[in-house]
């Protein structure tokens, strides 16, 4: 039986396939992703050229202070607003690009005291032009990896295709010094993978049998969740000895049980307990609320409302604390 939820998550999905559509036209739209969002049906053209994107400069940039270096947001920002009023209390973000928004500005890094991560959503990309583009911004420390994908409409791909398909992500790595940090996984809807553990099981299986017994380079897992339970699923995971980012979190719970969250203060609630959880446990490296903007937004998911403004939620992610050690 299709349930609230399922349909939620559906609507995500097709808005990621938008996403994509508007990513292969030209760049990213500044409306966010989701717990899958990116390309789905032209991943291999998610940017313009690598060399001309707005990135951070490679000198050292201080640390930010009074802030969680580990809290992020998934959504492609793009107005300087919307990162200001953000880089009080978010360290970093992603848009599931290779790349930021060009509206970036370049000096991102020093004025915002923010991050961006790129992530290279599927197989479909240039090994030559991605190894160029990370070596031209060595401020890049960390490559995002497969987007869900054991959902058949993100990236869509086997245990034993992501087994083939990774030794090219190492060969990046060696070459450049980035870290790995995938497959991000999550429940999906791939036949006979939907659990994200019986398809990791899979691919480290396919991995060693074709790399003659050796495991895959992860040097972190990415995982996504919309309910409660987060610890549980992080739990689940462990046992692949992998420090987390949780790359997409919210609690989108929608049965009909009396624990749906549709009101601000519930999903207050449940930030709290998700940012807390992440924030404890020393196997999560970054954590990422989703989203920036989302709408229409039953759940109250959203971080930011008209240009520049943070909404209720929002403000409510920044003052958080947060662990100093």
């Amino acid at each position: 039986m299709t349930t609230q939820l399922d349909l939620e998550r559906r609507r995500r999905r097709q808005f990621l396939t938008l996403l994509a559509s508007s990513v292969a036209t030209g760049g990213l739209s500044a409306c966010g992703g989701g717990a899958g969002a990116a390309p789905s049906s032209s991943p291999s053209s998610l940017a313009p050229p690598l060399a001309s994107v707005p990135v951070a400069p490679s000198a050292p940039q201080p640390a930010p202070v009074n802030k969680s270096a580990k809290r992020g947001i998934a959504y492609d920002l793009s107005a300087a607003a919307d990162l200001a009023v953000l880089a009080p209390g978010v360290s970093w973000w992603y848009n599931w690009s290779t790349h930021p928004s060009n509206a970036v500005p370049s000096d991102y890094a020093g004025r915002y005291g923010m991050d961006y991560h790129p992530m290279l959503w599927n197989g479909q990309f240039d090994t030559a032009e991605v190894e160029a583009f990370l070596k031209a911004n060595a401020g890049l420390k960390y490559l995002l990896l497969l987007n869900e994908p054991n959902l058949v409409d993100q990236s869509n791909l086997t245990p034993q295709q992501a087994a083939q398909l990774w030794p090219r992500y190492e060969a990046i790595a060696a070459h450049t010094g980035v870290k790995l940090v995938g497959p991000s996984i999550t429940w999906g809807t791939m036949p006979g993978y939907s659990d994200p553990v019986v398809w990791l099981d899979a691919f480290y299986t396919a991995y060693r049998a074709a790399n003659a017994g050796r495991d895959p380079q992860v040097d972190y897992l990415a995982f996504h969740w919309y309910d409660y339970g987060l610890a549980g699923q992080l739990d689940r995971l462990a046992k692949y000895g992998k420090p987390f980012w949780v790359t997409e979190m919210a609690n989108w719970h929608s049965q009909a049980d009396g624990a749906q969250v549709d009101t601000l203060a519930m999903q207050q609630a449940q930030m709290s307990e998700m940012v807390a959880l992440c924030e404890g446990r020393a196997d999560v490296f970054r954590y990422a609320w989703f989203t920036g903007r989302w709408s229409p937004d039953p759940h109250f998911t959203s971080l930011l409302g008209a240009s520049g403004q943070l909404t209720e939620l929002g403000q409510h992610y920044l003052s958080l604390p947060f662990a100093t050690a």
